[in-house]
C-alpha cells in the first residue's frame, strides 16, 4: 500500500476507484474516445485530495469542458459528480447515464429537483465525494474568455458544509470544442492543459451569516483563485475587472455570441 509523503503511515485509497462501479463502464468508453480528441496534460494535481469531500471549481468556457474536468478528477483517482441541468436528466438514454453515475439534477433557478439546494452538498460530505460546480453557472461571457463574475452556489455549499473548494482552470478545450460552437474537433489531438491549486482559504467567512454580501465576497476569492491558476496556463494577466453581465445588458443564461 502507497504511502503518505507527509506522515509516513498507508495512504487510503479511494474505494470509488479501486472497487468496481458504474464509473468504470463510462471511464472505459470517455477515455479511448478522448484520446482522438486531446491530449490532457495535469499540473499541480496533487492538491486534490485524494480522499475526502471537495467541491471542485473550474473555470466554464466550452459545453465540452465537464468531459475535461471529469476524465482529470478520474486520472487523479476520483470520481466526479455534477451539478447538470434537470432537462438533461430527461433525456433517453442520456437521463439513465447520469443518474446512475451519481449526478446531480439542478433546476434552471438554482435548487435541486427535491427543492433542498443543499442536499447536494451534504450527500457529498456523507460520502466523501468529488462535486463539481462550476461558480459561474454557464459559459463566461467574457470576450477573451476570461473567467466572469462568478454565482454563490459553490461557496454556500462549502461554508455550510465545511468541505473545501479546489479552484481548478484549464486551457485548450477552446481548440476541440469553441464557445457555443455545436463541432468537435477529432483530428489531431490538442493539448488541454489542467492546473490544480491550493484549496480556498474561506476562514474569514466561517461563522458569519450566509447573506448576499458575505456569500458575494466569498465567491469573489474564489473566482480569483481560479483566475490565478488560469493566468499561470494562459502566460498573461487577466483584466483587472471582472466581466459581469448584469452590467453589460447580457443575460445571465442561455447562449450568447459576445
Amino acid at each position: 500500500m502507497p504511502l503518505s509523503p507527509s506522515s509516513g503511515r498507508p495512504r487510503r485509497s479511494n474505494p470509488e476507484k479501486s472497487r468496481p462501479s458504474f464509473f468504470w463502464f463510462l471511464a472505459g468508453v470517455a477515455l479511448p474516445l478522448s484520446r482522438m480528441m486531446m491530449v490532457i496534460r495535469i499540473e499541480n494535481g496533487e492538491k486534490l485530495p485524494r480522499f475526502g469531500p471537495v467541491i471542485l471549481a473550474p473555470n466554464h468556457y466550452s459545453e465540452i469542458d465537464p468531459v475535461v474536468i471529469g476524465l482529470a478528477a478520474w486520472k487523479l483517482g476520483r470520481a466526479p459528480r455534477f451539478l447538470a441541468k434537470a432537462s438533461l436528466f430527461d433525456v433517453a438514454g442520456l437521463g439513465w447515464l447520469l443518474r446512475s453515475s451519481g449526478q446531480i439534477p439542478v433546476e434552471r433557478a438554482g435548487s435541486t429537483r427535491d427543492k433542498d439546494p443543499m442536499a447536494a452538498a451534504a450527500r457529498v460530505a456523507e460520502r466523501e465525494q468529488v462535486l463539481v460546480v462550476y461558480p459561474e453557472g454557464t459559459l463566461t461571457r467574457d470576450p477573451a474568455i476570461w473567467p466572469m463574475r462568478g454565482k454563490t452556489g459553490a461557496v454556500r455549499l462549502a461554508l455550510q458544509h465545511g468541505i473545501p473548494v479546489v479552484p481548478v482552470a484549464h486551457w485548450g478545450t477552446q481548440q476541440v470544442m469553441a464557445r457555443y460552437s455545436k463541432k468537435i474537433s477529432f483530428f489531431p489531438p490538442k493539448k488541454v492543459r489542467v492546473r490544480f491549486g491550493d484549496p480556498v482559504d474561506l476562514s474569514a467567512f466561517e461563522g458569519k451569516p450566509l447573506d448576499g454580501s458575505t456569500l458575494a465576497a466569498a465567491t469573489d476569492v474564489v473566482m480569483t483563485a481560479i483566475t490565478r491558476e488560469l493566468e499561470e496556463l494562459r502566460g498573461e494577466k487577466a483584466p483587472e475587472t471582472r466581466w459581469d453581465p448584469s452590467k453589460r445588458g447580457q443575460s445571465e443564461t442561455g447562449r450568447f455570441e459576445s
